[in-house]
């Protein structure tokens, strides 16, 4: 049977995250199902930026990077994501971006390989992913190249050519998820490593990187992490890297003593000499009052909501609009993140059409249609009302209006 607007307030009622979605600024007739893109606005987030903005930068100047802490902001901030992704607090830390952090990574790794060439992946990876291993293995004079094959076929591509395997856990088109620890088993027992792009299922459901046996990762700070548009990104190395791996980019914040400004390079200890550059204070205070977001929250209950919720998407779109659109996603929960991604034709147009309705997903192309489900604010409610108005848009055909189809330049 078919749940009804009744049964999901009911749902929403027995929520034991319901008290999370306090902690956010969320627009009255908006039904924000694009988390998975961009977090929405903590309510905490501009208190916290005008206390960093007036107080600590507009009275304590240059003082607050010691009376502030906020020379120590990115391990802060990458020991309190490290619970939310299986890692020690040691082994995190928040810097740069994500495609920098990739570089990073995967710089290093394959350096401790370096007697293999092959730096491994899949067809379809996020892009900066792809791109960021294209010019690795440019600027090694193509000693190491690049090779993707499909995920399917990726346990018998791992050789002793393979110097690093580098994932996305979650993806970012279809929302499939892949088996980390079997994947990073097989890669170890062939002597390659790991570098995980986190970026879809940090804050989404449960990571365990150590149980995984993880070598590195990376990750992402504005999706479900809600920090802000360009929020700082993160990444993880496991403390048996700690002081082998070294990053390809050295500079003055990774030095083992920044502050002493001698001439000759010297690594610091652990995961702290993956900086570079002088952090951003103000995209670290958002992120910091992002992840407080996460306080108190179980992350194995956002998962249950999380599947609760896309099943609840998938039962309603099929049963109201049978044969309309075609699952991309993984039918079984346990092989999909926290999104459903439908593919349609006329997909570009359609959501252009739903979120003038105020359902705001988003799109990839070719055809794809993206509906995230963030739990810690997504109510059942709110995907009973998306596939109403999702409904709507199909019945009186209105996305066959030109102006749908017209792109912008974000999608």
């Amino acid at each position: 049977m078919i749940p009804t607007r009744a049964d999901c307030l009911a749902l929403d009622v027995a929520d034991p995250l319901a008290f999370a979605r306090d902690r956010f600024t969320l627009p009255e007739g908006i039904i924000y199902l694009d988390g998975n893109s961009l977090g929405p606005l903590p309510k905490a987030t501009a208190e916290r930026l005008r206390r960093t903005v007036e107080q600590e930068w507009g009275q304590g100047l240059i003082r607050s990077w010691n009376e502030a802490d906020w020379i120590n902001a990115p391990a802060r901030l990458g020991a309190k994501i490290a619970r939310l992704i299986g890692a020690r607090r040691h082994e995190v830390i928040a810097a740069d971006s994500t495609s920098v952090n990739l570089y990073k990574l995967a710089a290093a790794a394959a350096a401790l390989r370096p007697e293999r060439s092959v730096i491994l992946t899949e067809p379809g990876n996020f892009p900066t992913d792809l791109y960021v291993l294209q010019g690795l293995a440019e600027q090694s004079g193509h000693k190491l190249r690049a090779r993707t094959v499909p995920r399917d076929a990726l346990m018998d591509a791992l050789d002793s050519e393979v110097a690093v395997l580098v994932l996305t856990h979650v993806h970012y088109k279809s929302g499939a998820v892949h088996d980390m620890a079997a994947l990073t088993a097989r890669a170890h027992e062939v002597g390659a490593l790991t570098v995980w792009d986190l970026s879809h299922s940090t804050g989404a459901l449960p990571v365990e990187l150590n149980a995984a046996n993880a070598d590195f990762a990376v990750g992402c700070g504005y999706k479900y992490l809600n920090g802000g548009p360009g929020a700082p990104a993160f990444l993880y190395v496991a403390e048996r890297w700690a002081e082998a791996a070294r990053s390809p980019l050295s500079g003055w914040m990774g030095h083992a003593a920044p502050f002493k400004f001698v001439d000759d390079y010297r690594p610091a200890r652990g995961v702290a000499r993956m900086l570079c550059g002088t952090p951003s204070i103000l995209a670290m205070a958002a992120l910091e009052a992002g992840l407080a977001t996460f306080d108190g929250v179980d992350m194995a209950q956002v998962r249950a909501k999380s599947v609760a919720l896309s099943e609840l998407f998938i039962a309603l779109v099929e049963a109201r609009l049978p044969g309309v659109f075609e699952l991309v996603s993984p039918r079984d929960a346990a092989e999909r993140g926290s999104q459903v991604s439908l593919a349609h034709p006329h997909g570009y147009a359609i959501m252009s059409a739903l979120i003038e309705t105020g359902v705001i997903g988003d799109f990839r192309a070719p055809d794809i249609l993206r509906f995230g489900f963030t739990p810690l604010y997504t109510r059942y409610v709110d995907v009973f009302d998306a596939v109403e108005r999702l409904c709507a848009v199909m019945a009186d055909r209105r996305f066959e209006h030109p102006r749908y189809a017209e792109r912008a330049t974000v999608t």
